[in-house]
């Protein structure tokens, strides 16, 4: 409890993404003690101020070598390698065996994570060297929440899709914005908190890969009008604005594509688009 409810702190000042240095290093007080969140050398981690034999973590790196998955039934994870009885895989075991939940960080980037928490493991398949991990949540009293593994299965795919598409967009993100320098296609924002990666053919399309090909650097305002068709760009890296809001006389947004287009040039914003794309 003591680890999840630093990790809400974390979350509030620093945003859903966690850092490593500077967020994650710092670690959390119990019982007088300063304790690490997770090992940042390996997968498995139990703190030695805990009394009982569980995990108290376990991560993913963004180059980890196992073939950890998110699948609609929870999160297949791999345990350590080597001897099937080692310390770290016994705590991963005494975790299935007591219910206890873990904090799950999975890297998104070299040296930043996303944290899942409560996190259980449901199912042990030693034969195989995975057990498998569903998200809970903080349920009860505001002032005294307790960690549940949701038992309605409806509501745990639901859970396991929002994780997929969580663990999916930020990954995709930190594909794309390097791509574009970090700013925004359309008005060259850099504002790095404001922008997205948005898909060009969406990810529920066929041809919707999560790869830079299929993706721009949007800030948030241009995001949600390239989702409404508002702005769009072509394959020839033109930007092409809708009529409808060229024709508002109000609106810091669009003063300088029509600053632009009074100076001789579609839009100063094609110019930015192909160099920054080209690149």
């Amino acid at each position: 409890m003591a680890c999840f409810l630093a990790l809400d702190v974390l979350h509030a000042e620093l945003g859903e993404e966690l850092p490593y240095s500077g967020g994650l290093d710092r670690g959390f007080a119990f019982r007088g003690k300063r304790v690490a969140f997770l090992n940042h050398h390996k997968g498995i981690y139990r703190a030695a101020v805990q009394r009982g034999p569980a995990a108290l973590s376990i991560q993913t790196s963004a180059r980890s070598p196992y073939a950890d998955e998110v699948t609609d039934a929870g999160l297949l994870y791999a345990d350590r390698a080597g001897d099937v009885d080692q310390p770290d895989n016994r705590a991963l075991r005494a975790a299935h065996s007591l219910q206890v939940p873990v904090a799950y960080f999975v890297g998104t980037r070299p040296g930043w994570y996303q944290a899942l928490y409560p996190t259980y493991v449901t199912h042990d398949d030693p034969g195989v060297r995975q057990v498998l991990l569903a998200v809970g949540a903080m349920a009860g009293p505001i002032d005294d929440p307790e960690p549940v593994l949701p038992q309605d299965p409806v509501a745990r795919r639901y859970a396991m899709r929002e994780v997929r598409v969580r663990l999916h967009q930020a990954r995709f993100r930190n594909r794309v914005l390097p791509a574009y320098r970090y700013q925004c296609t359309v008005c060259r924002l850099k504002e790095r908190r404001l922008l997205d990666a948005a898909h060009i053919a969406a990810d529920v399309d066929p041809q919707g890969a999560p790869a830079v090909s299929n993706g721009l650097s949007l800030c948030s305002i241009h995001h949600r009008a390239f989702d409404q068709h508002l702005v769009g760009i072509s394959p020839e890296y033109r930007v092409h604005v809708s009529e409808r809001l060229l024709l508002d006389e109000d609106g810091p947004m669009l003063e300088v594509l029509k600053t632009s287009k009074t100076r001789g040039s579609r839009f100063r914003a094609e110019r930015i688009c192909s160099q920054i794309v080209s690149s």
